[in-house]
């Protein structure tokens, strides 16, 4: 019987630590987050690029909160309330007033768009706080998706295309 035991737990070990080595990811360098976050346009129409960048942010709701052209500076910022109404009743319920749950996340984002040879490049970043029904910051985190940078410059992409056209 205790043998049986034995062997069983080290069966159930064994495919533990499969089950945990197999789901880790693979972190990325800063020069493939780097690539993900630049885009080179050919056109060394800086200032409609900047616009079609600051278009593609307002289309997400985002609120522009800078913009210098001189600098290539853009920074824009969005607000969400994501207050889950089941978490803060049972946060206040079981600690009153000392209470503390997630209220809203704020997404920032700040982009350097520069002369490149006779083109344009882009590069932008995202970063993501949480903050509690207090105002604290809960979480911060750089948005490190690529599918969320490639989905971020199609809308670019055609902003630019747009522009290039003079359709704005």
């Amino acid at each position: 019987m205790n043998k049986s035991l034995g062997i069983l737990s080290i069966v159930g070990l064994v495919f533990l630590t499969g089950c945990a080595s197999s789901q880790s990811t693979v972190e990325k360098t800063q020069l493939e987050i780097r690539q993900f976050q630049t885009r080179v346009y050919e056109t060394n129409d800086h200032k409609m690029v900047m616009k079609a960048v600051m278009h593609a942010l307002q289309d997400d709701g985002f609120i522009v909160k800078e913009a210098n052209l001189e600098l290539g500076l853009l920074t824009a910022q969005k607000e969400l309330d994501v207050e889950d109404k089941t978490e803060a009743f049972f946060a206040v319920f079981f600690a009153g007033m000392n209470a503390r749950y997630k209220k809203n996340s704020i997404t920032e984002a700040s982009a350097n768009i520069s002369e490149y040879n006779k083109a344009t490049k882009v590069r932008i970043n995202f970063q993501n706080k949480v903050l509690n029904n207090q105002g604290d910051v809960m979480k911060v985190e750089h948005v490190q998706g690529e599918q969320f940078y490639q989905n971020f410059f199609a809308k670019v992409d055609k902003s630019v295309f747009l522009g290039k056209e003079n359709i704005d």
